[in-house]
């Protein structure tokens, strides 16, 4: 049996994920995964999305969701920004007060090699 050193999540859990460690973040942005789904951040409509290219740049994102990290990956073309990006402003603000504790993050790094 070879055992993944990466993992590769899969939609569903990177949208787990994603609404796990983003959950205290009021704001109207979506995330858009690379297969298409949405996970909002919450019931607004919203006014940018932040698309996500790949499994990939997603592990690079969710290791350390930081307002630098989204910044320096859109410049590099790994995601997308769409719609109104001065909406998402405040969202970035609250990003940056961000802190998850060790524990958690060792959670969900382990449930990355679930289906």
């Amino acid at each position: 049996m070879i055992v993944r050193l990466v993992p590769t999540p899969t939609p569903a859990r990177a949208a787990a994920i994603l609404g796990e460690v983003f959950a205290g973040l009021q704001g109207p942005l979506v995330f858009r995964l690379w297969d298409g789904t949405e996970v909002p951040l919450s019931g607004d409509k919203a006014l940018c999305t932040v698309g996500i290219k790949s499994p990939e740049i997603f592990l690079h994102l969710i290791r350390n969701p930081s307002p630098y990290h989204f910044a320096l990956a859109y410049v590099e073309g790994r995601i997308d920004l769409d719609g109104d990006l001065f909406s998402a402003m405040p969202v970035a603000d609250q990003l940056e007060e961000l802190r998850l504790p060790l524990l958690q993050k060792l959670r969900l790094l382990l449930s990355l090699w679930k289906s």
